[in-house]
């Protein structure tokens, strides 16, 4: 049985590619602020005494926030936890992607998996999953509708502490 200290928990969630000033190009500088802005959050809340990190393992957000804390790992002794959301869930992405995603889930401390298929409802089944294992939710959001807008309104009304990142902060960089 997993068990997961939600008081020194947080969980990742944020848009996909699509939602973000620079797409997949993550070479781009606005990225590059943006990464060094994310790690700066991460650094704090290890400080702060976090020890655990929960990502949801979309593309975007999810899997950059994963690659960051990885090289945080190296110094700090946190864990991170993917949480994912059905079986697949990378099935119809472009191959560089899959194998990201694949090489992700192989360095995380541990796998969660909620669905072996995918369900209408398995994305919110992981997010609300996420945020009800945290204390602490870091969103990566432009304020629009959408299942990351869902996810702060699930950490709001669950009670968790919300550091909210607007991406379109990071376009004119």
């Amino acid at each position: 049985m997993r068990i997961i200290e939600k008081e020194k928990t947080i969980c990742l969630t944020g848009h996909r590619p699509k939602s973000l000033p620079w797409g997949y190009d993550e070479s781009k500088e606005s990225c590059i602020k943006f990464k060094k802005e994310l790690e700066k959050i991460f650094n704090g809340a290890i400080e702060f005494g976090i020890t655990t990190f929960l990502t949801g393992m979309a593309e975007g957000f999810d899997m950059i926030g994963a690659e960051i804390l990885f090289e945080l790992r190296k110094k700090h002794k946190i864990k991170v936890i993917a949480v994912v959301p059905c079986v697949g869930q990378e099935s119809k992405w472009k191959s560089d992607q899959q194998k990201r995603y694949k090489d992700i889930l192989q360095r995380c401390d541990d796998v969660i998996t909620l669905s072996e298929r995918y369900t209408p409802t398995c994305m919110n089944d992981r997010n609300k999953y996420m945020v009800d294992h945290s204390s602490i939710c870091i969103a990566c959001w432009n304020g629009k509708a959408s299942g990351t807008g869902n996810t702060v309104r699930f950490a709001k009304q669950n009670g968790n502490k919300l550091r909210i990142i607007n991406p379109n902060n990071f376009k004119n960089c």
